[in-house]
């Protein structure tokens, strides 16, 4: 057999005829050649482009013969800007048997994939910005039922567990065996549990972590818009802006930033966003600290009367501090914006930008938890937390200027994580339009849809006030998403031997997260029965 024919060349992708022996009557086949070897997503299709194994064999002299293929083949794609390159899929079983796989069409037409540009430092930026939000503030709540010792011991596993568990989710973004890229988490649910169970388990989580998250964001960015202009000046108007129209006012401002096209192109807006969360957090606990402790401060657990209210109380706080702990469903969103090959896998710097970041957000999140607690004890307000204290306790103690400043930094970090939270909103939608159309979606109909969306997460922000009463029931729902799921889907593709140390701390972490979530749920019906709702629409406080 002649070199050529074992070669595989790194040219761009031309058809070329195969050498044919001088006498040999065969039917004529196209030989491609293939880029350097890198990882690709999954196609929809999942069915290979060309199928180029054993397709040649030895003829007369040594010539080679190709085979008549069974199928015609695909060789050319227009050359677009937008139009994705072929490449190798890894894993040498695929790799000896020369298939060729190509990405996935719509991959470079939405807004998660359409750039693979990103890098160590955008990856810190995402998470950073994603990572860190005003569910933190509540963490010295859940101290005030659990107490000194328990709650650091619980907050620190806490954090170790999902740490862990994003681990898992960037090492299973490529899966090395069949070179394949995993870009979205419900993609990785869909392919290792198939269509249906992904369906009932894992898309309303999912989404609900994206949507769910705009909406609180609105109701926070929009109410704390009010409370800084209400500090910077006080007596500008007569008539100031109701809390609905702040609501649009915020939502205003982050629509605008949603029009930047895709994922990479925010990166900017997520270190904004990043810079801001760490000021507040800092801001906040280091005054309260600076402050002294409040005069009858009490550090003894809260014990409702009854032995069930007693049970209910401390798995609420155990569900505030895994609740302070979010976007492990944007990992593989953010990891997919990062180049990949064999050589050059994104899980390398993808997991130096998240220990960079998960480095700074343990430094925002102890703090908070213990300087707030050591501050407030058990007077913390239940509702809002340490930024509620801050202003309830300090607002005449403490200058207006570092009031105002740590209610614009809110503000601003709500914006920005705004765009990133509603990335897979943007990217699922769309897809929905290039699935069909077999286009990628053009700009005014980019801009149209995602400030439908944007208005109509203010519409649920205003019409349902008091989502954020079934906030811990809705909770407990995804919470498998940051510390259960990533568990056995590690098992499932990396099949480790059973009751090996892995599969032991998987399955464990697993079912413990599936558990926890399950009380977590338990629970919120039970605040839900015993307290009640105060149901009113369009009337948000």
């Amino acid at each position: 057999m002649s070199r050529e024919a074992n070669e595989i060349s790194s040219a761009p992708i031309t058809p070329r005829p195969a050498t044919v022996a001088p006498k040999a009557s065969v039917a004529p086949q196209a030989q491609v050649s293939c880029p350097p070897s890198q990882y690709n997503s999954p196609s929809l299709s999942r069915s290979p482009l060309l199928d180029g194994a054993s397709d040649q064999q030895p003829g007369a002299e040594g010539a080679v013969v190709a085979k008549a293929p069974k199928t015609p083949l695909a060789i050319r794609t227009p050359r677009m800007s937008l139009t994705p390159r072929f490449i190798t899929p890894l894993g040498s079983p695929v790799r000896k048997a020369l298939k060729m796989t190509r990405l996935d069409p719509q991959d470079a037409w939405l807004p998660i994939t359409e750039s693979r540009n990103g890098n160590k430092y955008y990856a810190a930026f995402h998470t950073l910005s994603s990572g860190i939000g005003i569910q933190a503030l509540v963490l010295p709540v859940a101290f005030t039922v659990l107490g000194w010792a328990w709650g650091i011991i619980l907050l620190t596993l806490g954090f170790i567990w999902q740490l862990y568990t994003l681990w898992l989710l960037v090492h299973l973004h490529e899966n090395v065996e069949t070179g394949m890229r995993y870009s979205r988490y419900m993609q990785l649910f869909s392919l290792t549990y198939g269509d249906k169970i992904a369906n009932w388990l894992g898309l309303f989580p999912i989404m609900y972590l994206s949507g769910g998250t705009c909406v609180a964001l609105i109701v926070i960015g929009g109410g704390t818009s009010k409370l800084f202009y209400e500090i910077v000046c006080p007596t500008c108007t007569s008539k100031p802006l109701t809390t609905v129209e702040w609501y649009l006012v915020f939502t205003c401002a982050a629509v605008v930033l949603s029009l930047l096209p895709n994922l990479n192109s925010i990166a900017g807006v997520s270190l904004i966003g990043a810079i801001t969360a760490i000021g507040y957090c800092t801001l906040i606990w280091v005054t309260s600290v600076a402050e002294g402790r409040l005069p009858g401060v009490s550090y003894d657990p809260i014990r409702a009367g009854t032995q069930i209210a007693r049970v209910f109380g401390v798995l609420n706080a155990i569900g505030i501090i895994a609740f302070a702990f979010r976007g492990h469903n944007l990992i593989l969103e953010i990891q997919a914006t990062m180049p990949s090959s064999e050589k050059h896998p994104s899980h390398v710097p993808m997991w130096r930008g998240v220990k960079v970041s998960y480095t700074l957000i343990a430094v925002c999140l102890f703090p908070l938890a213990i300087g707030g607690y050591w501050a407030y004890g058990h007077l913390i307000p239940a509702n809002g937390g340490m930024l509620q204290a801050l202003y309830e306790y300090h607002s005449k103690d403490v200058s207006q200027s570092i009031l105002g400043l740590t209610s614009l930094f809110v503000v601003i970090n709500a914006a920005c994580s705004f765009q990133i939270y509603g990335m897979p909103m943007f990217d699922d939608a769309e897809s929905k339009y290039t699935s069909r159309m077999k286009k990628p979606v053009p700009w005014w109909l980019r801009c149209i849809s995602r400030a439908m969306f944007g208005f109509g997460v203010f519409f649920v922000a205003v019409a349902i006030p008091f989502l954020g009463s079934v906030a811990g029931l809705i909770g407990g729902i995804s919470l498998p998403v940051t510390f259960a799921y990533p568990c056995f889907m590690w098992i499932k593709i990396h099949k480790p031997k059973k009751y090996s140390p892995m599969w032991c701390l998987n399955y464990s972490l697993g079912v413990l997260g599936m558990i926890l979530s399950g009380f977590m749920i338990a629970a919120g019906v039970y605040v839900v029965i015993d307290t009640g709702i105060k149901v009113q629409f369009f009337k948000p406080h």
